[in-house]
């Protein structure tokens, strides 16, 4: 009895840690939806960031050659989009970024993709667990006005991708305590700043 208790709220944690997203109840079915009103982007760049990332995943599938050979992971904030994972030859890599930035409101393409066989599913099952790490480190800084559901983490191999609408110090703070994670190897930030 008491499992089942701590494994829902324990559940809920992880997943609103690892997404960003707090889960909604809606006709008896469970749905997610971001967090717009801690988000610093408007509703309407939310939901375009959404479309970005259906379009960006659509484009990329149609590409069956490279769909089959790599392990692509996008993320888009603010109409930035990221790409991660692994591709195992350099035109796949350019491919995938031309795909990505050909798509209708990309406002700029960090193409992370590594040349590699695709990931095991123990070091994503890693990369998931710093991921979780890092989110909930991130609850620690104690700056004023800042929100840690405001910047996405994302790890690839043991790096950590930052991206959000951030102050210098928020920017800094995140970064400083993402470098404490055991199993981080590096911090990229991807921020755009508000100062």
């Amino acid at each position: 009895m008491t499992l089942r208790l701590l494994t829902g709220p324990v559940l809920a944690l992880l997943c609103l840690l690892n997404s960003g997203c707090a889960p909604v109840v809606v006709g008896g079915a469970v749905a997610t939806t971001a967090s717009v009103g801690h988000d610093r982007r408007t509703t309407g760049a939310v939901v375009e960031d959404r479309a970005i990332f259906t379009r960006v995943l659509r484009a990329l599938n149609d590409d069956k050659e490279m769909y089959r050979n790599s392990h692509i992971n996008i993320s888009v904030f603010n109409g930035w989009v990221l790409l991660s994972g692994e591709t195992p030859t350099e035109a796949f890599r350019a491919r995938a970024g031309e795909i990505a930035r050909s798509q209708q409101k990309v406002r700029r393409v960090f193409n992370e993709l590594t040349i590699a066989a695709p990931s095991s599913m123990m070091s994503r099952s890693s990369d998931t667990w710093i991921t979780t790490k890092v989110k909930a480190a991130l609850v620690g800084i104690k700056l004023e006005g800042f929100d840690p559901t405001r910047v996405k983490v994302v790890t690839e191999n043991g790096t950590v991708y930052l991206l959000g609408l951030v102050y210098h110090r928020e920017g800094d703070a995140t970064v400083a305590k993402a470098q404490e994670i055991t199993g981080v190897q590096r911090v990229v930030k991807l921020f755009e700043y508000l100062d």
